[in-house]
């Protein structure tokens, strides 16, 4: 099987093909700056109204792209995965050749594939997510929240992100991929670097460069910090081949297993999908529940009327919990490449440009939720969000 880092595209001709029919965009969403102090939901609102698909130009030779922002849009290019490819282009708003293992395992991962590989691929992670496992995996859950609980009662004023947000997470991965309690320490630092990673790139390249060139570009003085990020990472991906080549001869009833024992065409995954997989699970598996935990804490701070009803009624909590994603959207974009000549809502949209689709807009949308800038925790559609995705490549941990 082909390396999606060896075949993806990179570039493309400067865009669009087909004039806009609708006004730009007022604020430029490939900039990382327009998220500094959260999504640009203002901006969003007033896209949703007057430019529900606009074409975004972007600096330097990059080619440009279409951002989506209305619910029903974002639920078509989703759903429609053979005119919009996920391996084609990728899944992040621009990608570069890359020799680094952690920008070629971004790459080379089930997210980023197309059917039929994605679907045998998924097929061979969903029997794992068996009912009775996470009966099982609740329960040791439950208890790590009452230990974090008791022990925060205890400190009186806490930092919920670090006393919280930052364990139970790692906690429940480490449970799911069957993670020895002596290793798990290891997953905060290589988080740190992660997170570090993920912002370091954007801010040094403006979200289209890459991890190569944002290295490149590292001062002097920051050298050290380098050479730290460079051998945690290579820490990382050196344990997970270990564990995942661990589990291949001895299987054990754990997500680990059924990564390292999963099979495409009737091989079993090179390397470097492993690598792929391992990453994955362990920055995507961490951080979107890491930041909705304390979004919702936050959330319920501005919204006390809505705690208060959660207190009174606990019962309220999974639709709670289904408002509060929806609110959060901890993913904020995912990209697709279009494979054909194709229309969107009146916009031509040519063959080979991107399209970038805005889960948090969506999820803000008047025409699905009523005042959907207010948290309501007994809103009776909270389900219809779509920050898990939508379609053969909704999120596989979605249960």
């Amino acid at each position: 099987m082909l390396l999606i880092s060896d075949t993806v595209e990179v570039g493309g001709a400067k865009g669009p093909a087909h004039k806009p029919i609708f006004p730009p965009s007022p604020v430029e969403l490939w900039n990382p700056e327009a998220f500094t102090k959260g999504p640009p939901m203002d901006a969003f609102a007033q896209m949703r109204k007057a430019s529900p698909i606009a074409w975004m130009s972007e600096p330097e030779e990059r080619p440009g792209f279409w951002a989506l922002t209305r619910h029903e849009d974002v639920m078509r290019v989703n759903a429609d995965y053979e005119t919009f490819s996920s391996q084609r282009g990728g899944i992040l708003m621009s990608h570069q050749r890359s020799e680094m293992q952690l920008a070629r395992a971004s790459l080379d991962t089930m997210i980023n594939m197309d059917a039929p590989l994605h679907m045998q691929l998924r097929r061979e992670h969903m029997p794992y997510f068996t009912p009775a496992y996470l009966r099982g995996l609740t329960d040791r859950v439950e208890g790590e929240v009452t230990r974090l609980l008791d022990a925060m009662a205890k400190q009186g004023r806490v930092d919920l992100v670090q006393a919280v947000s930052a364990h139970l997470p790692l906690f429940t991965l480490c449970e799911i991929l069957g993670v020895p309690v002596e290793d798990r320490p290891k997953f905060l630092t290589w988080m740190h670097f992660l997170e570090l990673a993920n912002s370091f790139a954007a801010e040094r390249s403006g979200g289209g460069g890459g991890l190569e060139s944002a290295a490149a570009e590292v001062p002097p003085e920051m050298k050290a910090f380098l050479d730290a990020f460079t051998a945690s990472i290579q820490e990382m991906f050196d344990y997970g081949r270990h564990m995942l080549h661990k589990r291949r001869l001895d299987p054990q009833a754990d997500l680990m297993s059924a990564i390292a024992m999963a099979q495409v065409d009737g091989d079993l995954l090179a390397d470097e999908y492993l690598d792929g997989s391992w990453l994955l699970i362990v920055f995507a598996g961490n951080d979107t529940t890491r930041n909705t935990i304390s979004g919702a804490m936050q959330l319920l701070s501005q919204f006390p009327e809505e705690k208060a009803k959660l207190i009174a009624k606990p019962e309220l909590m999974p639709n709670a919990v289904n408002e509060f994603i929806r609110m959060i959207s901890p993913v904020i974009y995912m990209r697709r490449t279009a494979t054909r000549d194709v229309e969107v809502a009146g916009q031509q949209i040519a063959e080979g440009e991107k399209v970038i689709m805005y889960y948090g807009s969506a999820n803000r949308d008047a025409a699905v939720f009523a005042d959907p800038d207010r948290l309501d925790v007994t809103r009776a559609n909270a389900d219809k969000h779509i920050a898990f995705g939508y379609g053969p490549h909704t999120c596989i941990g979605k249960r």
